[in-house]
């Protein structure tokens, strides 16, 4: 028996809305909004921290450390993950500044570098329950 394929509908982006002729510069806008840009070189240390941050398991991470600081052992048990790669996530992680550590005895405890690192993972958590507008 064969079975009838149906063309899927591939989902367009949506195209953001344009002026409907060429316009010129409106320049009082362009003076507000021109120092606020940012530089280049501050764009790409950005880019980085967000590229750093659009791994899965660096987010849970720092979900778990978002409550606590956590030795290693105990942060591999509550993302599920070897510690071997926990610590390889973490080594990242420590390198773009989000994530700190102290050690105590034999002991290193992890948690949130400060907190704009607590507040740019709670925001963001928080966007993502929002109801669509």
């Amino acid at each position: 028996m064969t079975r009838s394929t149906r063309p899927q509908k591939q989902s367009q982006p949506m195209e953001p809305p344009n002026c409907e002729a060429p316009c010129p510069v409106h320049l009082d806008s362009f003076r507000q909004v021109q120092s606020a840009v940012l530089p280049p070189v501050k764009a790409q240390r950005m880019a980085e921290l967000f590229s750093v941050l659009a791994d899965p398991n660096r987010l849970r991470l720092l979900s778990a450390l978002a409550q606590q600081e956590l030795c290693l052992c105990d942060l591999a048990a509550a993302v599920k993950m070897s510690e071997s790669a926990v610590s390889h996530q973490l080594r990242t992680l420590r390198a773009m500044r989000l994530v700190s550590y102290r050690k105590a005895g034999r002991n290193v405890y992890y948690g949130l570098a400060d907190s704009h690192i607590t507040y740019l993972y709670r925001e963001v958590a928080e966007h993502l329950v929002e109801p669509e507008a």
